[in-house]
């Protein structure tokens, strides 16, 4: 029964509030299991672009879902040392605080955490600002 009430409140918030499944259930979760939560998705592509490789082959679909899914992990879990789960859990909060992202999928709030985690500075405007720094700064000789 215990876990049952998760899967109907996000059944219900998702029908009252017009959210995404996966970001309802997300709002459910404690600190805790967000962590769990974002390290099984994580390893879920993972593991799904190397059955990927191993079934089908490079090229075609598998080319697509590293490109779109697969970069971002492992790029992700390389910096593992340097950005902590809770951090890019903070910040998918962060993301879907606003409610014109509410809708969004998973992986542009994985998207999101990411850039803002792995930015130099301590707050929220100086990480947005070395961001946009990084997208225009001049091209060093």
């Amino acid at each position: 029964m215990k876990k049952l009430i998760p899967i109907l409140l996000t059944s219900f918030l998702c029908a009252q509030s017009g959210l995404s499944p996966v970001v309802a259930y997300w709002k459910t979760l404690n600190s805790s299991e967000k962590e769990t939560f974002l390290f099984s998705y994580l390893t879920q592509v993972y593991e799904t672009h190397t059955e990927l490789k191993n079934s089908v082959g490079y090229g075609g679909f598998t080319e697509w879902y590293y490109n779109n899914r697969a970069e971002l992990v492992y790029g992700i879990f390389d910096k593992l040392e340097d950005i902590k789960l809770s951090d890019l859990s903070k910040w998918v909060d962060e993301f879907y605080s606003y409610g014109e992202y509410a809708n969004k999928p998973f992986f542009e709030a994985l998207e999101f955490a990411y850039r803002f985690a792995d930015a130099e500075g301590g707050s929220m405007y100086e990480k947005y600002e070395n961001l946009k720094f990084e997208q225009i700064k001049p091209e060093s000789d």
